[in-house]
């Protein structure tokens, strides 16, 4: 196995049940082997171009963004027990991925820009709280746990906002899920080395109450609790969300303080989108 690892978590450290994640770089022609095992992994480029071939398929990226400010993402679902080799094409690939264990099989799906397109680029919120959100595995997804989505926020401007939580299921009187109990990892990068993001980690009764200042390539881990983002002044954020917990899903409840906020917002952020399908090349 070759290639620089910059970022590596796995459940036993911190301490989770479901997620564990890598961030990675790999020069032209390395190769990556690895078999799945019992996990199902979600494999998303963030920079470069890759190939790959496995006993269930082979897939080719063949204009991947040059970064995560160049364009729409490609990745890569494959299921437990797969066996497969990932090959750098590009001078330097950059990929992050997670992985889950699952007591299911599923078909191997691979993601280009034209999917993310068709799924929907979402614009999300309104004024300084105004995000981009691009679908990679989104709820409903043919996948058992993962739930993989990116968010790019305009300097200055409020993310994950009004602030929410999903760390306990909840279902109302007909069965229907209203919050999930998930594990999640805010994965960012920054248009500037020296950028870097604010996130408020807290319960509304504050026995966890946390400020973490977020450069690039930083890892925040959210176990509980509500968890907004505000990107630095000058600086455009980018973060990759992976999620898995006791439900394919995003279904959060909001910090009732702040939820009078919606319905307020008048305009867009005219800065977004910031990436589209058509800065890939």
């Amino acid at each position: 196995m070759k290639g620089f690892f910059y970022q590596n978590i796995t459940a036993q450290e911190a301490k989770w049940k479901h997620l564990n994640f890598c961030a990675r770089t790999l020069k032209k022609n390395e190769i990556w082997i690895q078999n799945t095992g019992s996990s199902e992994y979600c494999i998303v480029l963030l920079g470069g171009n890759f190939s790959v071939t496995s006993d269930k398929g082979s897939w080719r990226t063949g204009n991947g963004r040059a970064n995560v400010f160049s364009g729409l993402p490609h990745a890569l679902y494959l299921p437990a027990h797969t066996e497969f080799t990932l090959v750098a094409e590009s001078d330097l690939l950059d990929i992050a991925y997670s992985w889950v264990e699952t007591d299911r099989e599923n078909e191997p799906v691979f993601i280009t820009p034209q999917t993310v397109q068709d799924m929907g680029i979402e614009l999300r919120g309104g004024d300084n709280a105004s995000r981009q959100i691009n679908s990679i595995l989104p709820p409903g997804s043919p996948c058992h746990l993962l739930v993989c989505v990116e968010v790019y926020t305009p300097s200055g401007n409020w993310s994950s906002f009004p602030a929410h939580k999903h760390d306990e299921r909840k279902v109302d009187a007909e069965g229907k899920l209203k919050e999930a109990c998930l594990e999640e990892i805010y994965f960012y990068k920054t248009d500037k080395p020296q950028g870097f993001a604010i996130q408020h980690i807290y319960t509304e009764n504050r026995d966890l109450d946390e400020m973490v200042e977020a450069h690039n390539n930083d890892v925040v881990l959210v176990p509980r609790g509500h968890h907004p983002v505000i990107a630095g002044h000058g600086y455009t954020v980018y973060y990759l969300n992976f999620l898995a917990g006791s439900d394919q899903s995003l279904a959060g409840s909001n910090d009732p303080d702040h939820e009078w906020i919606y319905g307020t917002w008048k305009t867009m952020d005219p800065r977004l989108p910031l990436v589209t399908i058509e800065m890939n090349k």
